[in-house]
C-alpha cells in the first residue's frame, strides 16, 4: 500500500473544494435500489468506500454508468437478490446499509457481517431491533444475518434504544414503502441523515421532521427515479480549518455548508480557532491564536463527543492535534468507542504531551513542537489527525497505510498540494 512523505512547518493558503459528503452518498446508493426509474448523484467522492459499495451494488444487478467520476447514475430494475461477498461487506460499515431497501425490495436478505474502522466494539443491535418493528424476522447463523419480511414491511412507531446514524437510516429505509404510517424516535439527526430524507422525498417519499429526533413518515407504494447533488463532507471541511489553524495559513473553503457547523465551531473556539463565514464559503485567517479557554474558575475544559447537534465523534481525533498544539490543558471524552483513543500513542513519539486517561478520556496539554515521525494510519479519522500533525511538525513524516485514510478523503493529498504542503505519495 502506498504512504505519505510529509514535510512539516509549511503554511497552507489558497482555496479548497471539499469532496460530498461520503456518509450522504452511500446511504443514498443503497436507497436507489427502491427507486423504479433511474437515479443520478451529482458530487460523488471518489473514494475508497463508494467504490467498494457501488461493486456490492453492481453484483446485484444494478447498472451503473459514470461519466465525469462525480456523477453517478444508477438503474436499480433489473437488480436481484444474491449472495453478497463477505469481503466486500467486510470492508465498509455502510454495508448494513442494503438490509432496509433490500427488506423493502426483495423481502430479505443475507447480510455478512459489516467491517470499516477499528475503534472498538461497533454495536448492530439498534438495526435489528428496528427493523423487528416493521416485522422483519432476524436469524444469526452461518456467521450471516438472515432477515425475512414474510407478510412485508408495515408501518411501525419505533423507539431507537439509541440515536445510531445508521441504524436511522435502515429505519428510515424500510418505512419510506412500509405498508402505513411510521414514526422514528430517538433519530440521529446528522446533515448526512437530514440529506437522505431529501433525497427520498425526491423519489417520492412522504418524511416530516427533518432535522429533529422525531420522524414521520408515511409509507408509500413506490418510489420514482430523480437527482440529487450530495452536500460537502463537514469532516473534511473541519478538517482544512484545522490544517490552516495548525499551520498558520490563510484559507477559503468553497462551498463549506457553514450551517452545519455550529456547534463544531463552539468547541473550536475553546481551542483558540475561529472562522469566518461568507454565504456558504468559510474563511481561515492567519491570525488565529491557538489557545485553551479554560472553564470559569480556570477549571480545566472538558470537550466530550454527543450526538448531533453536539460534537461529533469523527471530530474527536482532529481536536486531540489541535489541542496539542495551544496553550493550555484540556480533558477530551469520546464515550462511544473504547479504542477511537488508542492512536494517540504516534502523536506521543512525535513529542505531544498527552496522557490517555482510560480508553474513553484523555488529556492533553500544549503546545509543543511536533517532530516528524515513521507513523502508520490505523483508521479513517486517526489516519487523517496524523496527516495534521505532520504538516504541524519539524521535519518529515512518512504516513503508511494510507488506504485507510483514502477510504474517506478524495484525493488529499492533491488538495493539500495545491495550498502549498509539502506531501508527496510514496508507490508501494
Amino acid at each position: 500500500m502506498p504512504s505519505f512523505r510529509i514535510e512539516g512547518g509549511h503554511p497552507l493558503n489558497g482555496e479548497v473544494f471539499p469532496s460530498g459528503n461520503k456518509n450522504a452518498a452511500l446511504p443514498l446508493m443503497t436507497a436507489s435500489l427502491m427507486a423504479t426509474g433511474e437515479v443520478t448523484l451529482h458530487n460523488v467522492p471518489q473514494i475508497g468506500d463508494v467504490a467498494t459499495m457501488l461493486q456490492l451494488l453492481t453484483s446485484m444487478g444494478v447498472e451503473a454508468e459514470s461519466s465525469d467520476g462525480s456523477t453517478l447514475r444508477l438503474r436499480s430494475q433489473g437488480a436481484k437478490r444474491g449472495q453478497l461477498d463477505p469481503e466486500l461487506c467486510r470492508r465498509i460499515r455502510a454495508s448494513i446499509l442494503l438490509a432496509g431497501p433490500m427488506l423493502s425490495r426483495f423481502g430479505a436478505i443475507d447480510l455478512p457481517p459489516p467491517g470499516g474502522d477499528i475503534i472498538g466494539r461497533r454495536r448492530i443491535d439498534t438495526h435489528f431491533l428496528a427493523l423487528q418493528a416493521f416485522g422483519v424476522e432476524v436469524e444469526h447463523n452461518d456467521r450471516q444475518y438472515h432477515m425475512r419480511a414474510k407478510a412485508g414491511l408495515r408501518g411501525a412507531d419505533v423507539l431507537l434504544d439509541e440515536a445510531s446514524v445508521t441504524a436511522t437510516e435502515n429505519a428510515i429505509m424500510a418505512a419510506v414503502c412500509a405498508d402505513g404510517a411510521s414514526v422514528i424516535r430517538n433519530a440521529a439527526s446528522e446533515p448526512h441523515v437530514q440529506e437522505l430524507c431529501l433525497f427520498l422525498r425526491t423519489l417520492g417519499a412522504h418524511i416530516e421532521g427533518l432535522g429533529s429526533n422525531t420522524l414521520h413518515i408515511e409509507g408509500v407504494k413506490e418510489l420514482h427515479g430523480g437527482e440529487h447533488t450530495i452536500g460537502p463532507d463537514y469532516l473534511e471541511v473541519v478538517s482544512f480549518i484545522a490544517a490552516g489553524a495548525l499551520t498558520g495559513g490563510s484559507m477559503r473553503i468553497v462551498n463549506a455548508g457553514a450551517k452545519y457547523l455550529g456547534m463544531i465551531r463552539l468547541v473550536f473556539k475553546r481551542l483558540g480557532v475561529d472562522w469566518v463565514e461568507d454565504g456558504e464559503d468559510i474563511v481561515i485567517e492567519s491570525r488565529n491564536r491557538l489557545e485553551i479557554t479554560p472553564d470559569l474558575g480556570g477549571f480545566v475544559p472538558q470537550i466530550t463527543a454527543q450526538p448531533w447537534p453536539a460534537f461529533p465523534t469523527d471530530l474527536v481525533s482532529l481536536a486531540i492535534v489541535v489541542a496539542s498544539q495551544a496553550e493550555g490543558s484540556v480533558l477530551i471524552h469520546d464515550w462511544m468507542y473504547p479504542s477511537r483513543m488508542f492512536f494517540v500513542d504516534k502523536l506521543v513519539s512525535m513529542g505531544a504531551r498527552i496522557i490517555l486517561c482510560d480508553p474513553h478520556r484523555c488529556i492533553v496539554e500544549g503546545p509543543v513542537q511536533l517532530i516528524g515521525e515513521v507513523l502508520e494510519s490505523p483508521d479513517i479519522r486517526a489516519g487523517m489527525a496524523l496527516v495534521l500533525a505532520a504538516l504541524a511538525a519539524k521535519g518529515t513524516s512518512i504516513i503508511h497505510n494510507i488506504g485507510q485514510i483514502e477510504r474517506g478523503y478524495e484525493g488529499i493529498d492533491e488538495k493539500l498540494r495545491r495550498l502549498g504542503a509539502k506531501i508527496e505519495r510514496m508507490p508501494e
